[in-house]
């Protein structure tokens, strides 16, 4: 069975258009990578967890930002490293002076040196419009940015 992943989208329209919250992956290995690389905040499901609870769960513990209800489906997507995510969507506000507060996690670093690092899970975040969002995610993302747009 395929790893699952669950996560929100947060999306809010500004003047008329509509922008959607994107992360950054912390650490090393994202450091220098910029295009392709950001996602939507998600996680992996722990074993009996609802994939809509998991998805809320882990968008407040890599943003510190409570997400708010009503959270719509935007179905599932496939990473390149066979990765089932489910995602659903919301709008919400978030201001971005104010920053995000993300969970640690601790990793190898550098590679098999035996040496353990903490990083942030989420080292930015961003609002975005379409076009930007759509060079910025990863590419197996781009159709939960697509389904938002018809739902909003």
């Amino acid at each position: 069975m395929p790893v699952q992943s669950a996560g929100l989208l947060m999306c809010r329209n500004l003047n008329g258009e509509l922008e959607f919250f994107l992360v950054h992956p912390g650490g090393p290995f994202f450091s220098k990578k910029n295009e392709g690389a950001w996602s939507i905040a998600k996680g992996l499901v722990e074993e009996g967890e609802e994939l809509e609870v998991a998805a809320q769960r882990e968008f407040l513990e890599e943003t510190g930002i409570k997400p708010t209800p009503p959270f719509h489906s935007l179905g599932i997507a496939t990473l390149k490293s066979g990765k089932i995510v489910h995602a659903w969507t919301f709008l919400g506000s978030w201001e971005p002076e104010k920053g995000i507060v993300s969970n640690r996690i601790d990793i190898e670093w550098p590679p098999r040196s035996g040496k353990t690092v903490s990083i942030p899970e989420i080292d930015r975040a961003e609002w975005m419009n379409f076009q930007k969002a759509s060079i910025m995610i990863n590419s197996n993302l781009i159709p939960f940015l697509e389904r938002a747009r018809l739902i909003y």
